[in-house]
């Protein structure tokens, strides 16, 4: 089992942070690992909605659809993988600190399969430094 968690404190409204970072059109943007994101329903973020990501991660260019099983506007965001090669649930969470300050977390949660498995005890490690990566990455487009 995988579970890393991450936080990241953005100085930026809580309005503009959610706007972002729950828009799948900003993942290859925001991530280091993901190259491309294409909506395999209607562009709505809503729960339902799939979206088939690639990525590289350990090495390997992996290619997975989420779907999005929970969605409140301006404090979470719940997506499940529905195919692909590592099963996973990723939630991201809002919460406004005090006026433009925004605290952002991040959880990856999922039980590796297959060549995943062979890395499962680097994986959580590895998935939390690239996910410290990755919201620095937000900070700095949203504070830029």
């Amino acid at each position: 089992m995988v579970d890393v968690f991450t936080e990241i404190i953005i100085n930026r409204p809580l309005e503009k942070v959610t706007t972002y970072a729950s828009n799948p059109e900003n993942a290859p943007e925001m991530y280091v690992n993901i190259q491309s994101a294409e909506w395999k329903t209607e562009k709505t973020v809503q729960k339902g909605s799939q979206i088939a990501f690639k990525a590289n991660f350990l090495g390997r260019e992996l290619a997975y659809v989420y779907e999005i099983t929970e969605f409140q506007p301006g404090k979470k965001l719940v997506m499940k993988t529905s195919s692909g090669p590592f099963p996973m649930e990723t939630i991201y969470t809002w919460e406004e600190i005090e006026r433009d300050v925004t605290r952002m977390t991040l959880r990856n949660r999922g039980i590796p399969t297959g060549f995943s498995k062979l890395f499962s005890p680097f994986m959580s490690t590895m998935m939390k430094k690239a996910n410290i990566k990755d919201l620095k990455k937000i900070k700095a487009i949203l504070e830029d």
